[in-house]
C-alpha cells in the first residue's frame, strides 16, 4: 500500500487500499477494517490528524496492529 506522508504530531503517514492503514510518529503501524474511503479523505485534510483520529476512527472499526517500525539509527 502506498502511504501519504502527513505532518502531524501524532501520525507520519497514511494509506488506504480497502483498508485504512496509519503510521504513528511511534513507528507502530495499524490497519483498519470496513473504513469508508470518506473517512480516509477527511483524516487526509483534517486540521488535526490526531483530534481526527481520536474522534472519528479510534475506537470505531475493527483494527490490528502490522508492525512496529524500528527507529532510524542516527550516525
Amino acid at each position: 500500500m502506498e502511504m501519504q506522508e502527513l505532518e502531524s504530531s501524532v501520525v507520519s503517514g497514511a494509506g488506504y487500499s480497502r483498508v485504512l492503514e496509519i503510521e504513528f510518529n511511534s513507528g507502530r503501524v495499524y490497519q483498519y477494517f470496513d473504513v469508508d474511503e470518506s473517512v480516509y479523505q477527511d483524516f487526509l485534510t483534517s486540521e488535526s490528524k490526531g483530534k481526527y483520529f481520536n474522534a472519528n476512527i479510534r475506537g470505531k472499526f475493527p483494527y490490528r496492529e502490522i508492525w512496529l517500525k524500528p527507529p532510524i539509527a542516527e550516525s
